[in-house]
């Protein structure tokens, strides 16, 4: 979610940087206004976009699962988080804002709607006129505008033709659109920039529709002739905003943009595809992160892992309790048959063919599924050959005895560290072999920092190949270190 939120303030970022710089001092209005609205929804949805085959041309990285190293004592007991260690509530604190912001909406909708009870109501051909007493006011929302009663009668001729045209296009949508992204985005500054921008937008194009009827110089003096009260509520449209008037002027003394100045829209063409060929290239998946610290990450699939080194731990396992692991990290297929409990799994698939397939039995845990994507062939690790999957068992054991043997065990003395410590370890093995780009995350900086070093020493590969050409494999490995009493 994290991940998702930057790229939506980026995205949202240089969409609006674009509209500053080429696109705002321009009159096409029509289509400033559909600029704001297409990027403040293409930021919310291009987070999402991946297409597979600019992953693969332009980020050539694929994922794979090692099993965990074990440096210490013999058997494992997974750890159990503390329960009560504190984890800050961000979720709540979102929900808390959302409910917040949408009452905050809940009473300016019903401010408008007390004013519209308290006016004096009249139908006309394409909306409603509400006469506000005791006021000057002007503004408009959805198919109704509101007038002051104080207002004079040429002015008040002016400014309703000037509100109609805010019904008549429809320009309360725009603003309900604003308003409902800030509810549920609460925190996005931008959102509120994109809401202040379509708010000018709409007033140029009510003023550019009325000074073509009745003349920009009688618009422009009656602009000027004195600044009217409005109701402060951030998505109606009110005739006079103090703070727009200048702008407003300024844009009725531009001369019209020529059209040859609409390919400045085409600037967004790069800058999304730019967009696109990055979310294609990332991944914000569960396999791709550094698991969390303790008390951050306590779902299914950690608990899974968890169960999968205990048992690996132990060394020997027996026929059960393999197949056990295997029905446990084996991801179900639509058809595949419910069961309820390990032992009914164990019972029914003793060798037998189930759903008409016969069931897989796994010799060892590198031949079970693992949801990673697979290279055509895999780096190898010096003095391996083979397979694919006789290289990965080959690596998977001297990197062990590799990382078992270089790792200094006296690090963890006078850390304050007891018990069994999980280490996640994140690496790259390039285009040329070499190990690159290690990261670590570890109960100490200590440990995570041994562990770099030692990752940091693994001799250079063979890169691994995908279609006839060399791709980057990215490898987690975890650790458990057992820090002696």
């Amino acid at each position: 979610m994290a991940h998702y939120i930057i790229q939506t303030l980026v995205f949202q970022l240089l969409f609006l940087g674009v509209y500053d710089l080429f696109l705002k001092k321009e009159t096409f209005f029509n289509w400033n206004r559909w600029y704001l609205i297409g990027t403040a929804a293409l930021s919310l949805v291009l987070p999402f976009v991946q297409i597979a085959a600019i992953g693969r041309q332009i980020s050539p990285e694929l994922r794979v699962q090692l099993p965990t190293v074990f440096i210490g004592g013999e058997g494992f007991v997974p750890t159990v988080p503390n329960p009560e260690e504190f984890v800050f509530p961000w979720m709540a604190l979102w929900r808390i804002g959302a409910v917040l912001a949408g009452l905050w909406f809940a009473s300016k909708l019903f401010k408008i709607f007390r004013l519209s009870r308290s006016g004096q109501r009249t139908r006309l051909q394409d909306f409603m006129l509400v006469i506000l007493p005791d006021t000057k006011t002007a503004f408009s929302f959805w198919q109704t505008v509101f007038l002051g009663a104080d207002l004079a009668p040429k002015q008040r001729e002016l400014i309703l033709q000037h509100e109609q045209v805010h019904v008549k296009q429809r320009h309360t949508f725009d603003q309900l659109f604003f308003e409902l992204l800030r509810i549920v985005f609460w925190f996005n500054p931008l959102l509120y920039l994109y809401q202040l921008r379509m708010t000018s937008l709409q007033e140029y194009i009510a003023d550019a529709e009325v000074a073509a009827s009745k003349g920009k110089s009688a618009y422009y003096q009656e602009l000027l002739s004195q600044v009217f009260e409005t109701e402060h509520v951030s998505f109606i449209n009110t005739f006079f905003n103090h703070s727009l008037i200048k702008k407003r002027i300024s844009m009725l003394q531009k001369s019209r943009s020529s059209s040859t100045k609409l390919l400045k829209f085409a600037l967004v063409l790069p800058l999304l595809m730019a967009m696109i060929v990055y979310t294609s290239c990332s991944e914000e998946t569960a396999s791709a992160d550094l698991p969390a610290k303790s008390g951050e990450n306590s779902d299914v699939m950690t608990k899974i892992e968890e169960l999968s080194e205990a048992i690996m731990a132990k060394g020997n396992l027996t026929e059960d309790e393999r197949r056990a692991l295997e029905f446990l990290a084996t991801p179900a297929k639509e058809g595949d048959k419910i069961y309820e409990s390990v032992e009914d799994y164990l019972r029914e698939t003793d060798g037998k063919v189930v759903n008409g397939e016969q069931v897989v039995q796994y010799q060892n845990l590198e031949d079970m599924p693992v949801p990673f994507a697979i290279v055509d062939r895999v780096p190898i690790y010096p003095g391996c050959s083979g397979n694919n999957q006789e290289l990965k068992q080959c690596m998977s054991e001297k990197l062990t005895e590799f990382v078992v043997n270089a790792f200094d065990t006296k690090k963890a003395s006078g850390l304050g560290l007891t018990g069994r410590q999980r280490i996640a370890v994140m690496f790259k093995i390039d285009t040329d072999g070499q190990v690159i780009d290690v990261k670590a995350r570890a109960p100490h900086p200590e440990l995570e920092m041994e562990a770099k070093r030692v990752i940091e020493l693994v001799p250079q590969m063979t890169p691994g190949e995908n279609d006839g050409a060399p791709v980057a494999v990215i490898y987690s490995l975890p650790i458990i270190f057992e820090v002696s009493e």
